[in-house]
């Protein structure tokens, strides 16, 4: 090492002087002993202080330019000498080499540029300022052929693509059509897989989605997919899970979603459709998500359901009842539930027999299954009937309750106690509401009148003026002990409530007084004080119902 040492002075004095042939043997013994041992080596270039000399070296006009760049490349592999280079002044030169025409002082170069800047954001983010992005994909096509460098420029867009202020330099670029042309030549499972690392984070951008459509990255995925689906070796498998779920990833965006449903008439879409039926799992669950995807508007939804697609869904579903598997079975109720969003839907929905099929995950102990149970069922309901003969349904009801007690999953607990709601609201029947306060339903409602959202406050106001009206005598007991009376004083003090929250406080007031007990508990409350003051509210059905709800309470003190 003591050679090192005497080379190390040498390179100092001949980097000044620019004596091409002594510095070229120097910078050969500097990379021989990087090589040998490249922590020590790097160590004693830190402490010979020739990292600042290196700049002067990497001009365009310099012979010894790539040498220079490797150098670096190999010091910065170590992560103590990462912060030396920036300081050194070396970012600047090596990306105005990133112009040049020479493919070894590009590949050098990159190698130098990513060790320098791997696994710190504020590096990249100050490369991607530099302009970098541009010049990559630009060097991406030129160079295809070279494998080492497609390679570099890979790796530099995975580690890039990872900043979100990347993804709009990517999709001022063609980067999608490079990729897309690079993929279609890859054979090899390695390489398919580095391309498949960069498409993943740029596919998260709505205009590169729509880009990457436009380039036939669907098509080489749909073939993947074709030729992978029978396989049973590893990376078959892998690759098969990777390109199904680009292909979903693709359609979260709504214009490259709308592209390939092209009408209900696409080869993609009409490809996506025969994956549901397969006995791949994998394919089971790319093709319900992508469903769900397509079913993101009203006209897609019913051009599906009119076409067959619910008895698909049901079809697959039956399959995992009985230890299914859990993915499948939320992405085909998730594409159930955005299905049947539409109204129109509803109805031809109902007689498909789709609550029938939905009830049979109510045993399901997994959340996000249950949350899409719920979800779709809360869907299906706005019909009367249907509301009915669901709030009679015991089992369900008592697993709603159960539910809605769920504070580890506040989704579950939320859909539940929406849906509870719900079965009152659309059946305005006193057999739900019966079957709702057997089972311990009626707390959870007054609970949820105090929800921070105020949809939900509505829905359970709405559903407890029903009880009242309908059904006062059965819940009476649990109305005053979920201490109803006592929140709707509170909904009607507090400034904060919305106009709604207001108007059915004083609607389920009025309807309380038909009750002795409740009766009594609004009159030691003073609710007078508080109402009066409503009568000059801004909104006009407030303050009408004010002035009704002042003459009851005065008529029946």
């Amino acid at each position: 090492m003591d050679n090192l040492s005497d080379t190390l002075k040498k390179l100092k004095i001949t980097a000044v002087d620019k004596t091409e042939d002594s510095l070229e043997g120097c910078l050969d013994c500097l990379l021989q002993a990087l090589a040998q041992n490249n922590m020590e080596t790097s160590e004693k270039i830190q402490a010979s202080g020739i990292l600042q000399l290196f700049a002067s070296l990497l001009t365009p006009q310099s012979s010894c330019k790539a040498k220079v760049a490797n150098i670096i490349a190999e010091v910065a592999k170590n992560e103590f000498m990462r912060i030396p280079c920036v300081d050194a002044g070396l970012i600047s030169p090596l990306v105005q080499l990133l112009n040049s025409k020479d493919q070894e002082v590009l590949l050098q170069t990159g190698r130098a540029l990513g060790n320098i800047c791997y696994d710190s954001h504020s590096l990249q983010a100050q490369l991607i300022n530099m302009g970098v992005i541009p010049t990559l994909v630009k060097l991406l096509g030129i160079h295809c052929q070279n494998a080492a460098l497609t390679e570099m420029c890979l790796v530099a867009f995975g580690n890039l693509a990872e900043l979100e202020s990347s993804k709009e330099q990517f999709a001022s670029t063609n980067i999608a059509e490079e990729l897309v042309k690079l993929f279609k030549k890859q054979i090899e499972h390695d390489k398919r897989e580095m391309i498949f690392e960069v498409l993943a984070p740029l596919a998260e951008n709505d205009a590169i989605k729509l880009q990457l459509v436009e380039a036939g990255l669907v098509e080489c995925l749909l073939e993947i997919v074709q030729q992978k689906v029978d396989s049973d070796k590893e990376d078959d498998i892998t690759e098969l899970k990777t390109g199904s779920d680009l292909m979903v990833l693709l359609l979260l965006g709504d214009e490259s979603m709308q592209k390939l449903f092209e009408g209900g008439k696409g080869s993609v879409f009409q490809r996506v459709l025969s994956w549901i039926p397969s006995n791949n799992h994998q394919l089971q669950l790319a093709g319900a998500l992508a469903i769900a995807n397509f079913a993101r508007n009203d006209g897609n939804c019913i051009h599906m359901v009119d076409n067959g697609i619910v008895e698909k869904l049901m079809d697959l579903l039956d399959r995992h009842v009985e230890d299914g598997n859990v993915t499948v079975q939320h992405a085909a109720l998730s594409a159930l539930r955005n299905l049947a969003i539409p109204v129109i839907n509803k109805a031809k929905m109902l007689s498909a027999g789709v609550t029938e099929a939905v009830l049979k995950f109510l045993k399901s102990e997994m959340p996000p299954v249950q949350f899409k149970l719920l979800g779709t069922l809360r869907m299906l309901i706005d019909a009367q009937e249907a509301a009915e003969q669901l709030g009679k349904n015991v089992k369900l009801v008592e697993r709603l309750v159960e539910w809605c007690e769920a504070k580890d999953h506040a989704g579950v607990m939320g859909e539940s106690n929406r849906l509870l709601s719900a079965l009152i609201r659309h059946s305005k029947s006193k057999d739900v509401i019966k079957a709702i306060v057997q089972s311990g339903g009626i707390k959870h409602l007054v609970t949820m009148a105090t929800s921070e959202h105020v949809i939900m406050q509505n829905e359970a106001l709405v559903a407890l003026a029903l009880i009242a009206a309908l059904e006062l005598g059965t819940a009476e007991k649990d109305l005053e002990s979920a201490k109803l009376v006592q929140i709707l004083h509170r909904l009607l003090a507090d400034e904060r409530s919305a106009p709604e929250i207001k108007y059915n406080s004083m609607v389920l007031i009025c309807a309380l007084m038909g009750s002795e007990s409740l009766h009594k508990e609004v009159q030691d409350l003073a609710f007078l004080d508080v109402v009066s003051k409503l009568r000059s509210h801004e909104n006009k059905s407030v303050a009408q119902q004010a002035s009704l709800t002042e003459q009851r309470l005065t008529v029946e003190s």
